[in-house]
């Protein structure tokens, strides 16, 4: 079972390093998810995670009381307007349009709402 949750955490990691890069991804969420699995998986690559100075501060604000800090929330918020403003670009039915700005402006929504780190 410990195989499974290390690759687990692994593609996890994995996506989670992708979302750094691409906007679209979430980047902490699979952070969360990976400190999950190695949890469960491997006290080394549980502790490295948390001691990483990049990937780790999240986790620990987040595990700490669900806080978000400042910069991720206005990142976050930015970059769901981006998508809104591309999505509205390319001119899809006003519909449809209307669903992603109601499920952004949720995402957003519970952002902001949660403590600052």
């Amino acid at each position: 079972m410990q195989v499974l949750w290390r690759v687990f955490g692994l593609i996890a990691l994995v996506l989670g390093v992708v979302g750094i890069v691409i906007p679209l991804l979430p980047t902490v969420p699979f952070l969360l998810l990976a400190a999950f699995g190695f949890a469960r998986a491997s006290d080394r690559l549980h502790g490295w995670l948390l001691g990483h100075p990049v990937l780790g501060p999240p986790i620990a604000d987040w595990q700490g009381g669900g806080a978000i800090r400042r910069r991720a929330k206005w990142l976050a918020s930015g970059s769901m307007l981006a998508v809104l403003m591309a999505s509205a670009a390319f001119g899809p039915g006003p519909l449809l349009l209307a669903i992603q700005a109601a499920a952004l402006g949720s995402v957003a929504l519970f952002i902001w709402t949660r403590p600052e780190a």
